[in-house]
């Protein structure tokens, strides 16, 4: 062996002295120590540390190890093993860092590696250790670019970076930032985050438009020139995702190019945050990052570890009396938990004696075939990933061999330090304090963080963005030209001199409202579409192709949303009211028709009307005709009063006197109906006699094809391939390309309707409304939209504040300044379609119900009473043995007078029986047979079997005479 050799051996030896022998001078650490038993001898488990030994991070960890190892032993003192560790420097570099595994791999065979420290040097340590099986336990490698889920003996006991993107994309939601900048390191720590950011702000409506990565290795003037450039632009909130040595140069620079001040907007990842505290020098976070925001795992309060940092800041200094470091950053918390975990793995493994290594059969010449087998790395990686146990930092349980973390702390530098204001989980989202027994749902909203000092000393929200000095302006082209009669819908021009265009109408004003919504700056200019010789440049399907083809970056126009077009491009939702219409000549029908008098009602109605006045009169005639002798008569003379007395109602002309309270009730209730029939019938007749009636000359699309007229519709429009499809001739569709010329068409009879799009055709009655009007069905359609290209968030931008100027009062505001009050058109509200102002059934159904109801009621409680005022007579009707017989019976007594009502007996005079009298002609008077009844045959028993008197005769009263007598006082 060389002297070399032997010198390096010696020089490691005295490196790892201190370590080997215990400390004499540190205070116990918080779990009580067992009685001070002389420990049996433990087996060494060595395991390499890798650390950049002149970090922050670094001379923290160095000192939080050491310090795990003594407390977790003095909590163990019988433990079969005990970790020894191999410290090694990175200086932060991959090589050293890869150098330094092989040394203790190849060298030393430890059984486990601790690190390395950051993320650039983990990925090439993590596939040395699955070489070799052994476990790599990182505490500070978070980038997701090393994973253990494709580094299988890569444990991370640390949270992963992406962790955080939804954290951090909640604070952009709430305070409704659109636009979000990203700035970070030009490494695989930084990169490999980037995609995280921009699915987590796009699934909140915000965007990346730019990104800024900075190398490490940058120099200051870069790094000024790349901040001058994101200065230009319009975003004004920006994600800073580096490592400390960069943002040590990072955050001065930003503040020397005036970006640290009143609008801006800096948000720090949770690796940057961790290290507030920590940072080197300590006048960085006061002088330069006032108003930042971060976060970072929240790491919850203890005992222990608040102990444990009043030990570690003690023992650091110690070690490291120069530092101006006082603040333990979380990764030395993961550090501790990360020796712990190790030392509890080991443990299980139970002693470890003799070499640990297979090596190879084959020695290669260099390191890295020499590379051996661990035999116990496999079951020491399964006893690390099943390690669960109280930590510093909270339970500690590696899933999938990676720690997660439950909230994330957010916090805004004031001052020296950063203050807590509010905390973030996946469960409530923003909130200001913690509530885990909370039930309230998901929110991510400002009122879940305490107020924000910002960038400048400011309390205001910074909007975001601000007008940019710089920055690509998009090309819009606008269809042209625009015929005279559709510029108040949309016009476009251009001077050619000063190749300046200018765009106005409807169609502009809603785009130029839209774009004043957004939470951003457009820049934007108009260009329109025509040739050189001042025609059209095509149809719009070409226009629409154009921006497909990347030739312009939108069209703002009157553009209808097609699923053709929707193929190629993305539209905004429609600004307008969709559908395809018809407008045709009024023609008056005053007062024209001679059944003119039948047109208010319907014919159910008139059917119903006519069925209930004949049946309240038959009701009527039933509850009087045997007591009322106007209710009397031959059948003829009945049959007419009964007519006549129902109509008669209708003028309320009825002469009859009611004899019974029954008839009274269903009459008053018919008058009533009767009013309101005829009151309704009057004034509905009255407007159609005396008010213009303007009815369109066609009233639907089928119509209108069956009669074969000739149909008009604007050129160049998609109408014409709608109207095929409908199965209209196109010999008989006519194209034109104004207003004016619609009119004169329609007024000429050239066609016979105007086929067009909903908003043309209010183009055309906002000064032809006194003639035409809009007939027939709406076929829909998909409204005219703006175009944009595929993927293009400002479809998505403006489509919301679109809704945003249609819910409010601007949207009318716009229509009314270029279509005016189409609503003081006279003409339109006159117009009447066939049968809608006609009164029908549905209108008096409830009347007829009431009315109905009561009439049957009355006829229910009169033949009731009947029934038992006769039930000795139907005793002896039921007794009859032929039917006929019966039904006669009855029909003839329910005829038969009823001389015993007080009306009767008031209009009767008595009289004599003799044989004048009895002689008399019963057909000399109607009411002769009347005058003669003395008794009332209601009080008449029939003897079984006898038959029943004549109609008209006398029925004797089987009770004595003393007894009629006292009955009719």
């Amino acid at each position: 062996m060389s002297g070399l050799a032997l010198l390096r051996r010696f020089a490691r030896f005295l490196l790892l002295l201190p370590i080997l022998i215990p400390s004499t001078l540190s205070s116990s650490p918080p779990p009580p120590l067992h009685a001070s038993s002389t420990p049996p001898v433990a087996a060494t488990f060595k395991v390499g540390f890798i650390l950049d030994m002149s970090s922050a991070t670094g001379k923290i960890c160095r000192t939080v190890a050491r310090m795990a190892a003594d407390d977790f032993y003095a909590h163990h003192p019988n433990s079969t093993n005990r970790i020894v560790l191999l410290p090694r420097d990175s200086s932060r570099d991959v090589v050293n860092a890869a150098a330094a595994a092989l040394e203790l791999l190849n060298s030393d065979e430890a059984h486990a590696i601790l690190g390395p420290q950051t993320s650039v040097e983990a990925p090439f340590v993590a596939d040395l250790g699955a070489k070799a099986r052994i476990p790599v336990v990182s505490f500070s490698a978070t980038s997701p670019a090393v994973s253990p889920a494709r580094n299988p003996y890569f444990v991370r006991a640390a949270p992963s970076d992406a962790a955080q993107v939804r954290a951090i994309a909640a604070i952009v939601q709430a305070f409704d930032w659109r636009r979000v900048v990203a700035v970070y390191e030009d490494s695989d720590y930084g990169t490999a985050l980037v995609p995280f950011l921009v699915d987590a702000f796009d699934e909140v409506g915000a965007s990346v438009p730019y990104r800024c990565a900075l190398s490490p290795s940058a120099t200051d003037d870069h790094i000024s020139a790349e901040l001058y450039r994101l200065k230009t632009l319009q975003t004004r909130v920006f994600v800073v995702h580096v490592t400390s040595p960069l943002a040590i140069r990072l955050f001065p620079l930003i503040r020397s190019a005036d970006m640290m001040s009143d609008g801006f907007v800096w948000i720090l990842t949770e690796g940057l945050t961790s290290q507030l505290g920590s940072i080197d020098p300590p006048t960085l976070v006061p002088d330069t990052m006032q108003g930042v925001l971060g976060l970072k795992p929240y790491i919850r309060w203890s005992h222990r570890l608040q102990d444990f940092k009043r030990r570690w800041r003690r023992e650091f200094l110690k070690e490291n009396a120069d530092s101006d470091i006082t603040e333990l950053s979380n990764f030395g918390i993961w550090a501790y938990d990360a020796v712990w975990a190790l030392a509890a793995a080991a443990e299980r493994l139970g002693s470890v004696v003799g070499p640990d290594f297979d090596m190879p059969e084959n020695n290669g010449a260099t390191d890295f075939s020499k590379l051996g087998e661990s035999r116990t790395g496999p079951k020491l990686l399964d006893y690390i990933n099943q390690t669960e146990f109280e930590g510093l930092g909270g339970r500690i349980h590696l899933d999938n061999r990676e720690l997660n973390v439950t909230a994330y702390q957010i916090v805004n530098v004031n001052g020296e330090k950063a203050r807590e204001i509010g905390f973030w989980t996946a469960r409530h989202g923003l909130t200001r304090e913690l509530n885990w027994s909370s039930t309230s749902a998901y929110s991510a909203t400002r009122e879940g963080l305490l107020p924000v000092i910002w960038p400048g000393y400011s309390t205001a929200v910074p909007k975001g963005w601000t007008t940019p000095t710089s920055g690509r302006t998009l090309r819009i082209a606008v269809p042209g030209p625009v015929e005279p009669g559709f510029q108040s819908f949309l016009n476009v021009e251009h001077d050619p001199a000063t190749n300046v265009t200018w765009a106005s109408g409807f169609v502009i004003d809603v785009f130029e409202a839209a774009v004043r919504q957004l939470p951003y700056a457009l820049l934007f200019e108009y260009e329109p579409y025509r040739n050189a010789n001042g025609t059209s440049g095509g149809d719009y399907n070409t226009l629409v192709k154009q921006v497909y083809n990347k030739k312009y970056d939108a069209v703002v126009g009157d553009v209808t949303i097609t699923a053709n077009r929707s193929m190629f491009v993305d539209f905004t939702l429609p600004y307008t009211v969709s559908g395809v219409s018809m407008v045709v000549p009024l023609r008056d029908q005053h007062s024209k028709n001679a059944w003119i008098f039948l047109k208010p009602l319907t014919a159910d109605l008139w059917l119903v009307s006519a069925a209930f006045f004949v049946f309240t009169g038959a009701v009527v005639w039933t509850l009087e005709h045997r007591r009322n002798v106007e209710f009397q008569g031959t059948p003829g003379q009945q049959l007419g009063t009964v007519f006549y007395f129902s109509f008669s109602t209708l003028v309320f002309a009825h002469r009859e006197n009611l004899m019974s309270n029954l008839s009274r009730v269903v009459v008053i209730i018919w008058v009533f109906v009767v009013l309101i029939l005829q009151s309704s019938y009057t004034a509905s007749l009255t407007s159609m006699l005396t008010v213009q009636q303007f009815r369109p000359t066609v009233s639907d699309f089928e119509e209108l094809r069956l009669s074969g007229q000739y149909v008009g519709y604007l050129k160049s429009s998609f109408t014409k391939g709608l109207l095929l499809k409908l199965g209209f001739e196109e010999s008989k569709l006519k194209p034109f390309r104004s207003p004016q010329q619609y009119q004169e068409a329609l007024s000429n009879g050239s066609v016979a309707a105007i086929i067009d799009e909903i908003p043309y055709l209010r183009v055309f009655l906002k000064d032809y409304c006194d003639n035409y009007t809009m007939a027939g069905q709406t076929y829909k359609t998909g409204g005219f939209g703006y175009v944009f290209p595929k993927g293009s968030p400002l479809a998505s931008d403006l489509s919301r504040a679109i809704l945003n100027i249609t819910e409010g009062e601007e949207m009318t505001e716009i229509e009314r300044r270029w279509f005016g009050d189409q609503t003081s058109c006279p003409n339109q509200g006159s117009t009447l379609s066939s049968d809608t102002d006609r009164l029908d059934i549905k209108s008096f159904w409830g009347l007829f119900l009431i009315t109905g109801a009561v009439s049957m009621l009355c006829c229910i409680v009169f033949l009731s009473r009947s029934a038992y005022r006769n039930r000795r007579i139907f005793k002896a009707i039921a007794a009859e043995k032929s039917f006929g017989r019966r039904l006669l019976s009855i029909a003839r007594l329910f005829d038969a007078r009823d001389s015993s009502s007080h009306g009767t007996r008031r209009r009767t005079e008595p009289k004599q029986v003799g044989p004048a009298t009895r002689d008399a002609s019963p057909s000399a008077s109607p009411y002769s047979n009347y005058a003669d009844t003395q008794t009332t045959i209601s009080d008449h028993t029939f003897d079984g079997g006898s038959p029943l008197p004549e109609i008209g005769s006398p029925i004797p009263d089987p009770r004595p005479h003393a007894e009629i007598t006292e009955a009719s006082r």
